[in-house]
């Protein structure tokens, strides 16, 4: 019979492995919503090629496993000369990946706001980025807060299932 006093003696491993998983939670969270946010934008608001070009992005991500975009990157990187570390690769991937996720999220945030309220902050004089950051990004932000941290708390069992064990045992 297995006692968790037992694992006792892995502590040190266990908390590498938290570290690492709040680490790569914590930086892919941000740099993933960023991403996304900026996507979501150019999608919206952007010119066709632009838009094209971020809708080609996620529906390519989207369409594919993580793993297989994480071995693309590990794997595949290297075979152009660009060499990875398995934290780099995993924060690379879950970045790509959330990136992706967070546009569809945010695009939705964004189309719900009303036409009359863009209207209402030109004829206000608010610029563009005036417009996006209180007219538009606010309420957005407020409607699909719940499906953004879902998708952040998926990016972190992510994080804890996919990092190589190697990570674990510097």
């Amino acid at each position: 019979m297995l006692y968790f006093s037992d694992l006792l003696q892995y502590s040190d491993v266990f908390l590498r492995g938290l570290k690492t998983t709040v680490e790569l939670t914590v930086l892919t969270t941000i740099l993933g919503v960023v991403l996304g946010t900026v996507c979501a934008t150019v999608r919206q608001y952007g010119n066709l090629a632009s838009q094209r070009v971020v809708s080609v992005y996620v529906e390519l991500i989207r369409n594919t496993p993580f793993i297989v975009q994480l071995f693309f990157i590990f794997f595949g990187l290297p075979a152009i000369g660009m060499r990875l570390s398995p934290w780099e690769a995993s924060m690379i991937a879950l970045t790509i990946n959330l990136g992706a996720y967070s546009t569809e999220i945010i695009r939705a945030g964004l189309s719900s706001i009303s036409k009359g309220q863009i209207e209402a902050a030109k004829v206000l004089g608010l610029t563009f980025r005036q417009t996006l950051v209180r007219v538009i990004f606010t309420p957005a932000f407020e409607k699909i807060y719940p499906a953004l941290v879902s998708q952040c708390i998926i990016v972190m069992l992510g994080s804890a299932a996919e990092v190589s064990p190697r990570i674990l045992y510097k």
